[in-house]
């Protein structure tokens, strides 16, 4: 993709615009979330954020609760 450089003005090639996806297997959630019992921790060891750990398991047609047995 052609861009034009807000400072000079020349056209520059820009390859992929934005972050990558972060793709953590649905297996690798379920294993942190019934190690640490706890979204909190299962996310900051994975080095995500609470609300991607729910989204991987709604995809999967998983509940939260259902992982975590207390």
């Amino acid at each position: 993709m052609k861009v034009s450089c807000p400072f000079c003005g020349n056209e520059v090639i820009v390859r992929g615009l934005g972050r990558k996806p972060f793709n953590v297997p649905v297996t690798n959630v379920c294993d942190r979330l019934r190690l640490h019992r706890d979204v909190d921790k299962a996310a900051e060891s994975l080095g995500c954020s609470k609300a991607y750990l729910y989204k991987v398991l709604k995809a999967e047609g998983l509940k939260m609760k259902d992982i975590i047995k207390k």
